[in-house]
């Protein structure tokens, strides 16, 4: 089957190898001229623009987007309308909100074309080990489109499903994301206690690997924690400065507006954020607090 593919970054060209490795064919742009030669000297097909590209595309046209989520994704829409046909297919693989996504789909279809939002995770790792993949959209666009996730999912029968209508994709991808904020949130405080038990020696790459296997918190996060800990043990030359990327505020968001209790996504979302603050103004309140009510000793400076 022959895919276009818009964004060809670490993940987006992971997901062409995967896809040419699988027999699929990809037709591929991106801005970066490095990127597209990475392409082709795959054995897949590079574009230098979104009209070449559609040019390239046989038959019935499925384009999936890799760009970041907002007006990156609306621009690439409507530059990408006037080259479709009916029943061609536009797919958004990246992080998009699920709200925005339950506008494309409207706008797009109300023109004869279809919409299908993919909520996509893998990250580096997919090529290796397959992309799972949280889908929205018509049952026949995704039905059409399944020698495509079959070939990017780690099983043809596992690790991907249509989870709705559209929207419901990326809707799923986002609570999947919290979830994974709470969960990093967990293991990073439970190894930080356990390096603070400084009398006990503790090996906390030893501690990992033992957790690895028969522990009822194994799992691929884990696995990654131990292999980062047996290369850096002690973290050197990190910073404290933890990003987010957006889906597990939406997650927060969307709990508030459903009068859902998500105190452990909720935390972990205000400790990424808390991560970033340099000299930290509301730790120095609490202090200057204390001092005044108790006379406790301030740190200065």
């Amino acid at each position: 089957m022959q895919l276009g593919m818009i964004g060809l970054g670490r993940m987006g060209g992971n997901m062409a190898e995967r896809l040419r490795l699988a027999g699929h064919q990809v037709v591929g742009f991106d801005f970066s001229a490095e990127a597209v030669k990475r392409l082709t000297d795959a054995g897949n097909v590079g574009a230098s623009s979104l009209e070449e590209m559609t040019k390239k595309l046989q038959g019935r046209k499925a384009i999936w987007i890799m760009v970041p989520q907002g007006k990156p994704v609306d621009e690439t829409i409507a530059k990408l309308e006037p080259t479709l046909n009916q029943g061609d297919i536009l797919i958004d693989g990246g992080n998009s909100n699920y709200k925005d996504s339950m506008r494309h789909y409207k706008e797009v279809t109300a023109k004869g074309f279809q919409f299908v939002d993919v909520g996509t995770s893998g990250g580096v790792w997919g090529l290796k080990e397959g992309y799972s993949m949280m889908i929205g959209g018509d049952k026949e666009a995704v039905e059409y489109l399944r020698p495509i996730f079959e070939a990017l999912a780690p099983g043809t029968d596992k690790g991907w499903g249509h989870v709705g209508p559209a929207g419901a994709g990326h809707f799923v991808k986002m609570v999947h994301n919290g979830i994974e904020y709470g969960m990093m949130q967990a293991f990073a405080e439970g190894f930080t206690i356990m390096a603070k038990k400084v009398e006990l020696h503790l090996d906390l790459a030893q501690i990992s690997e033992i957790w690895r296997f028969g522990s009822v918190v194994r799992s691929w996060l884990l696995d990654l924690t131990a292999d980062a800990l047996a290369k850096n043990p002690t973290l050197e030359g990190l910073e404290a400065y933890v990003a987010d990327s957006g889906e597990g505020r939406w997650t927060v968001f969307e709990a508030i507006d459903l009068n859902v209790s998500a105190p452990v996504i909720t935390e972990s979302l205000i400790r990424r954020i808390r991560s970033r603050e340099e000299n930290n103004f509301t730790d120095r309140m609490l202090a200057i607090m204390r001092n005044a009510f108790g006379g406790h000793a301030v740190k200065k400076d």
